[in-house]
């Protein structure tokens, strides 16, 4: 039977921080806790979403142990996502199901979908918002028509969070149009202004020329999937993808660049980067979410805040 206790221990401590955001209680990918390393469990309150990468024995028993927990708090739900199973079906096994679960961030919501994959918000990239939060609330009013290019853009959480800053445009581009219709609602449901707001179909990559002159943009988000079939491969296509940024940059800007790729180090991600473009210039790596500890640095999120100038 397995003991559920040390993970139990660490969801009970995030929880008596009586945090009204959203985030992650347990982290088991950043094989921090020897046995659970395939286990996360995330905080929609008031619903609580189980993640399983691998099959354990006695999964009832750690649902029945959290739902004990989060039932006097409020929670009215514990959701299961098994990954390895066919499809990452999500099973409410605790409680009801939360029939319009959101991200909650600050007076900000994002709602979520418990019905695919990915459910429609990701904690681990809050500094990044965080910081173009910092970024809009900077440059709106100082800057002339502030533009802000967001690639990958997938529900559109940093053009929201970025609206709700400050007066900007925003380009959102992903080749899905389902996540881009989403994002579209996320603006809404936060009544969020969209003029200014655009939302392109579009391969980041091998259409840029269809988005390019939409610009100049004084800030961009470039945060791609590690790996997404027939469409972008961060080893092979994302220093392609810098080489053709600054043709629609503005002559100073500055650039919240991710990658989530565990196989490609900082110190690569860096390289990378600066050969790109001369312009290029990496002025810090973000601070990882404390809910998301890793025990390699380098095989966790990466988030560089870089500044391109255009050289005379």
């Amino acid at each position: 039977m397995m003991d559920w206790e040390p993970l139990l221990q660490v969801v009970r401590s995030k929880l008596e921080e009586r945090c009204a955001d959203s985030r992650r209680l347990f982290h088991g990918r950043g094989r921090c806790y020897p046995g659970f390393e395939s286990i996360c469990v995330d905080s929609y309150a008031p619903a609580l979403l189980v993640t399983l990468f691998d099959a354990y024995d006695d999964e009832e028993g750690l649902v029945a142990s959290l739902w004990a927990l989060i039932e006097p708090l409020g929670y009215t739900g514990v959701a299961v996502q098994r990954r390895y199973e066919r499809g990452a079906p999500i099973l409410w096994q605790a409680g009801s199901p939360v029939e319009a679960p959101v991200a909650q961030r600050g007076d900000l919501q994002i709602p979520l979908t418990f019905d695919r994959q990915n459910v429609g918000f990701f904690l681990d990239i809050e500094p990044g918002r965080r910081w173009l939060e910092q970024q809009v609330q900077e440059k709106a009013g100082r800057v002339d028509n502030l533009k802000l290019l967001n690639l990958f853009a997938f529900t559109c959480a940093f053009s929201v969070v970025a609206r709700a800053a400050g007066e900007l445009g925003v380009l959102n581009v992903d080749l899905n149009k389902g996540v881009l219709k989403r994002g579209e609602a996320n603006h809404r449901a936060n009544d969020v202004p969209l003029k200014g707001i655009s939302f392109l179909a579009r391969d980041a990559l091998r259409d840029f020329g269809r988005y390019d002159r939409r610009g100049p943009f004084h800030l961009a988000v470039v945060d791609p999937p590690t790996f997404q079939r027939g469409s972008f491969d961060v080893q092979e296509n994302y220093a392609r993808q810098l080489e053709l940024l600054p043709a629609c940059l503005a002559d100073e800007a500055d650039l919240l660049l991710v990658v989530n790729s565990p196989r490609i180090s900082e110190a690569d991600f860096r390289g990378l980067i600066t050969a790109a473009n001369s312009g290029y210039s990496v002025i810090e790596r973000l601070p990882q979410n404390p809910d998301f500890p890793d025990s390699d640095p380098d095989a966790a999120l990466k988030m560089l805040h870089v500044r391109f100038r255009r050289s005379s």
